[in-house]
C-alpha cells in the first residue's frame, strides 16, 4: 500500500478544497450540516474566505484525495486557546485504513503550532464508529450536547444530538510536535 500524505492547503488552493468538500457532501450527506446543493451555489469569495479563516488538511495517496479535515480557531469556539476540529471526511473505501488517524495527527500538530491548548470535536451521539474513533485518538466526551444540525438548521425537535468531545494538546497528549 502507498503512503498517505497529509498537507495543509494554501489559501490559493480554494478550488481544490471546494472540489473535495463537494465530493464529501455528495458521498456522505448524512455526516454534514450543509448539503452539496447549498454549497455548490456559493460564490468563489466564500470558498476563499473559508481557507483564510481555518486550516484545511488534505489526505492524499498516489495523487488522489482520500480525506479532508479542518481546524478552526477562536472564531468557532469563542476562546483564545481552544480550536475546533470539523469537516472530517474520509473516502468510503478508505475508512478504517488509518486515513482519519493521519488527518487527526496533523490537525493536532497544526493546532498546537497555532498555540491552541485544546481541540473540540462535535460528534453525533448515534454515530458509534465516530465516537469510538475519536475516543481511541484521545478525545474525551463531555456533558455538553446540542441538537443535531441538519443542513444548517437546528433541529430542535430532532431526536439526534451531538456531543462535545475534547482533546488536550499539552505535551503529554502523545502527539508529536511535528510530522
Amino acid at each position: 500500500m502507498s503512503e498517505i500524505h497529509v498537507r495543509v492547503l494554501d489559501e490559493d488552493e480554494w478550488q481544490t478544497y471546494k472540489s473535495v468538500r463537494l465530493r464529501a457532501l455528495r458521498e456522505s450527506p448524512e455526516a454534514f450540516v450543509a448539503s452539496a446543493e447549498e454549497e455548490e451555489s456559493l460564490e468563489d469569495a466564500v470558498w476563499q474566505e473559508r481557507l483564510a479563516r481555518s486550516q484545511r488538511l488534505l489526505a492524499e495517496e498516489n495523487g488522489d484525495v482520500i480525506g479532508v479535515a479542518s481546524v478552526g480557531g477562536v472564531h468557532r469556539t469563542q476562546s483564545d486557546d481552544i480550536g475546533e476540529l470539523f469537516g472530517l471526511w474520509v473516502q468510503a473505501d478508505r475508512r478504517g485504513s488509518g486515513v482519519a488517524r493521519r488527518l487527526l495527527e496533523h490537525a493536532a500538530v497544526v493546532a498546537r503550532g497555532a498555540g491552541l491548548k485544546q481541540l473540540v470535536y462535535w460528534v453525533g451521539t448515534d454515530n458509534g464508529r465516530a465516537v469510538a474513533f475519536a475516543s481511541s485518538f484521545g478525545f474525551r466526551p463531555t456533558d455538553d450536547r446540542r441538537p443535531m444540525r441538519i443542513h444548517g438548521v437546528d433541529a430542535e425537535d430532532a431526536e439526534s444530538e451531538e456531543m462535545k468531545m475534547v482533546y488536550p494538546l499539552g505535551d503529554a497528549a502523545g502527539v508529536p510536535t511535528s510530522l
